[in-house]
């Protein structure tokens, strides 16, 4: 560690920063103007760089290489254009939730689609002509090309501030992320202006991803990993500050610059592998903004909407005949192994449906009665997992025990994260419960002493008893039934009501007396405690846990699931779950291209059916009884 090597690190992460800020800043553009956080803002960096790789292959010869390299971002802008008149243009006024779904549901169809076109192989673009060397600095090489993309960062902030102060279009802009109420009254035409605040956006994302070309390959696992970096950058900074967000990409830069600087280093007789933590340390800024300053550095408190949404509906509870009616599917799940067979298929891909409608269930719980979208729902889930295993393997406790604590274990981590988040609502709850989540996972990675790192643990199987025949299936059936009906018991206990008074109206909630804060942290708890307990049965179901079980990939699984089920239906998890890992079963063995087929049948079922498939199974049912109330009886 000398000066000399430090400077190189800060210049890196200098070229880093101005990248990010790029994608950064049209994330932050699109947040402030329409009120979408767009989680495939990350495919449209990657899709810039496929773009690119293209555009010069085939045209740098006739037009150039920058000609050629420029075409991309146009083309992306394009895309982007096109993106929010056909499909974005349609869900302005759903949920927060449902656009997310949409959006995630885009990530699922351009990764197929960058597949298909490009291959599954990394693509290495040429280097940039007249920035092919090296300079010396302080005796040390730097690549030019990294000089030229710190200069570009700031050069696309002062162009976009003249923009946005200096012009009509950049006034009405600024003026849409103030009142767009008052916008759409001064006759201004706003769904142009959204489509060109999307078009510019997705410009910078492809522009990004485009001056990437001579300096990394061109990769399908780019969109979840940059898009997990902006949307840091964009919290820390502040939704919709482009000033913020260039200050937080330089200090998440900088920051694991000087980690990687630092090396292994020795703190109290114990050694620190500093490289690894820049795993951690951009969440660990984002946690730590949010619990500090909600909004962000430069970003200011959201102000409340002038017509208020949609106002949520009460959730239905169950009459004789649907008691009835569960009691009869109940019955012939368990009764499943004998008609078909014990080692048959069916029940392997129902034990998982049990799992997964028990881990939604547990979501749905705090994000549709209580109004807080978590976005790190993994965590408890993976905690649960992890915490069974290692149990299974070293502890010798009974197997039921083992059960019981995996499900505590993720309670315990609920418990102290949700202590941080239940301060917050809104888009900060849902950038903190995520920053929590991949501090987890990103642990889960790489404390390979204890969690096997990115191998996990395997080895974890049910005990001998109920490893013949169906009985792991029956115990999963049980477990998940009982804990489906707890949480249904709860949301219709005091707790429950009280939870629906504290999203309705925290402050007249807190004005009859209830403890806001205290319903709501124990509602993150109790769904902990199930998260956990379905993780500890998915772990004994597939013999070890993964880091994967941790990741942004499996909370954005239990959103979708009770999403496609209905925020509004009780069974809307456990509709979802079963539709969710039935499609994800049968269309990924069919096809290569499974992630596009499941983001069609996404994007079908939130433009044709937004209340889910419950919902619609309540409304084409609510239906039926009005046109049979309408005929009246027969003579």
């Amino acid at each position: 560690m000398d000066l000399a090597s430090l400077l190189v690190q800060l210049l890196n992460g200098l070229a880093g920063a101005s990248t990010l800020f790029l994608v950064a800043a049209g994330l932050s553009l699109i947040f402030g103007v329409l009120r979408i956080v767009n989680f495939a803002h990350g495919s449209l960096y990657m899709l810039g760089l496929y773009v690119a790789y293209s555009s010069v292959e085939q045209l740098s010869g006739s037009i150039g290489f920058w000609p050629a390299l420029l075409l991309a971002p146009l083309a992306i802008g394009a895309l982007g254009a096109a993106v929010e008149v056909l499909l974005l243009r349609r869900i302005y006024r759903a949920p927060e939730l449902l656009q997310l779904l949409a959006t995630f549901a885009l990530v699922l169809v351009i990764k197929d689609a960058a597949l298909a076109l490009w291959g599954p192989q990394e693509l290495f673009g040429p280097r940039a002509p007249g920035l092919e060397g090296a300079v010396q600095i302080l005796g040390r090489r730097f690549p030019a090309y990294d000089l030229f993309l710190i200069a570009v960062g700031p050069l696309v902030l002062l162009a976009l501030t003249l923009l946005l102060t200096r012009t009509r279009w950049g006034t009405l802009v600024r003026a849409a992320t103030q009142d767009r109420a008052m916008l759409s009254a001064l006759g201004v035409n706003q769904a142009w202006l959204f489509t060109g605040v999307f078009a510019l956006g997705s410009l910078l994302a492809g522009l990004g991803g485009a001056l990437q070309l001579p300096r990394e390959p061109a990769s399908l696992e780019l969109d979840l990993l940059t898009i997990g970096a902006a949307f840091v950058v964009v919290v820390v900074g502040g939704m919709g500050s482009l000033p913020g967000a260039f200050i937080a990409a330089l200090l998440i830069a900088e920051a694991k610059a000087v980690f990687i600087w630092l090396g292994v280093a020795q703190i109290g007789g114990v050694a620190v592998d500093f490289p690894k933590l820049t795993l951690v340390v951009e969440f660990a800024i984002m946690a730590a903004v949010l619990v500090w300053r909600p909004w962000g550095l430069l970003g200011r408190p959201q102000e409340a909407a002038r017509a208020g949404g949609a106002p949520e509906l009460p959730l239905p509870s169950a009459g004789r005949a649907a008691r009835a009616g569960w009691a009869l599917a109940l019955a012939a799940l368990a009764l499943l192994p004998f008609v078909a067979g014990s080692a048959s298929y069916a029940t392997v891909l129902l034990a998982d449906i049990f799992i997964a409608a028990l881990f939604a269930a547990s979501l749905h719980f705090i994000a549709g009665p209580g109004g807080m979208h978590s976005f790190g729902h993994a965590a408890y889930f993976g905690v649960g997992a992890y915490a069974a295993a290692l149990l299974a393997r070293g502890a010798g406790l009974p197997f039921g025990a083992v059960l019981a604590l995996g499900g505590l274990a993720g309670a315990a981590f609920a418990l102290v994260y949700g202590s941080l988040a239940v301060r917050l609502s809104g888009v900060p709850l849902t950038m903190l419960t995520l920053a929590l989540a991949q501090i987890t996972w990103a642990v889960a990675w790489q404390w390979d002493a204890v969690t096997g790192g990115s191998n996990g643990l395997t080895g974890v199987w049910p005990p001998e008893w109920l490893a013949g025949g169906a009985r792991f299936y029956w115990l999963a059936l049980a477990l998940c039934a009982a804990g489906l009906y707890a949480l249904r018991r709860v949301l219709f206990a005091p707790l429950g009501w009280a939870l629906r008074a504290t999203r309705d109206s925290a402050a007249r909630a807190e004005a009859t007396g209830l403890h806001v804060r205290g319903v709501r942290w124990a509602a993150f708890t109790l769904a902990g405690l199930f998260a956990g307990l379905a993780g500890a049965l998915f772990a004994f179901s597939k013999g070890g846990v993964a880091p994967d079980v941790l990741s942004v990939n499996r909370s954005v699984d239990g959103l979708v699931m009770m999403l496609l089920g209905g925020m509004q239906q009780l069974a809307g998890p456990i509709v979802g779950a079963a539709a969710f890992t039935w499609l994800h079963d049968s269309v990924a063995r069919t096809t290569e291209y499974w992630r596009a087929w499941m983001g069609a049948v996404m994007l079908l079922l939130i433009m044709l059916f937004p209340q889910g498939i419950a919902g619609l199974a309540q409304a084409l049912k609510g239906w039926v009884a009005t046109k049979g109330e309408a005929k009246g009886p027969t003579a």
